[in-house]
């Protein structure tokens, strides 16, 4: 395969990874406290992202002061990701809060023309424009359709955006198992301290096998996203991260009987029309 059709596999492998990670934890069913689900899976896969680094040799801890300022904002991003967006996967349907994710690159494009100051022409500003209409059609902001829920999944939203904007920074020479290992750890340490504050519950084997589960397919998501960022153009393999939307689709019929309304569907349709016309127009400026 070429190296565009060999980075669409893989971002549509780390997708399916994500999603199925995301599903694993929905089936948890809240029988845990958060805070422990994130440390027990958080351990292992920490442990198996150090594993696999050490064997690619892709770890180094010699870092500039900058860079290290950039981790640590990035980490602290992925502890408030993390908290928020899985209560709302707990308490909504896996397909709406997938769909809700889908404005990220739009938001990145927006903390990129405010924080870098890159241009936002009033192509793109229309994109951005129309996506938030979707995302309103998604979360439907009225004493019927708005939740607490579908806050805390646009506040994921906002700590992901953070995260991407501050791993743009990163020099290109830290390398990106490293950053994924402090994250994974981060997250973790939180978690741990925060579940130390209350009671644990029981873990049922069902339980340890559903998050063993996770922690696999979450350490497949990370790999598979560092491979994808190292073949192909960008501008033609980001739009595969849609792909995610579907898995979150057919995962959450088969799995918990969650079919979108239509309303839903047509927020998530023009938010991923909106992002692919953003990430094709970028292409068309790239070859310009």
């Amino acid at each position: 395969m070429s190296p565009n059709m060999t980075g669409a596999m893989l971002m549509m492998a780390s997708m399916a990874c994500f999603t199925f990670n995301d599903a694993l934890l929905k089936l948890t069913d809240g029988a845990l406290p958060l805070a422990q689900l994130l440390f027990l899976r958080g351990i292992l896969a920490s442990a198996l992202i150090f594993a696999l680094a050490k064997r690619l040799g892709a770890l180094r801890f010699s870092i500039a002061r900058g860079d290290w300022l950039m981790i640590a904002i990035r980490s602290s991003s992925e502890v408030g990701a993390a908290y928020f967006f899985i209560t709302a996967l707990l308490n909504l349907p896996l397909a709406n809060v997938t769909a809700i994710l889908q404005v990220l690159p739009l938001t990145v494009a927006v903390g990129a023309a405010l924080v870098f100051r890159e241009p936002l022409g009033w192509r793109r500003a229309s994109a951005i424009g129309l996506g938030f209409i979707g995302v309103l059609l998604i979360v439907r902001p009225g004493p019927e359709g708005f939740s607490l829920w579908s806050a805390y999944a646009l506040a994921a939203v906002v700590c992901v955006t953070v995260r991407d904007l501050a791993t743009k920074r990163l020099s290109p020479d830290v390398p990106s198992m490293t950053v994924t290992l402090v994250s994974s750890l981060t997250v973790t340490v939180c978690a741990g301290l925060a579940s130390s504050t209350g009671d644990w519950a029981p873990v049922t084997p069902r339980l340890g096998l559903l998050i063993t589960g996770a922690s696999f397919f979450i350490i497949g998501a990370y790999f598979f996203s560092v491979r994808v960022m190292r073949v192909g153009e960008i501008s033609f393999i980001a739009p595969f991260r849609y792909t995610g939307l579907i898995w979150a689709l057919l995962l959450g019929w088969f799995a918990f009987g969650d079919w979108p309304s239509p309303v839903t569907l047509l927020g998530a349709s023009i938010v991923v029309a909106t992002g692919l016309f953003t990430l094709y127009r970028e292409r068309l400026l790239a070859r310009d």
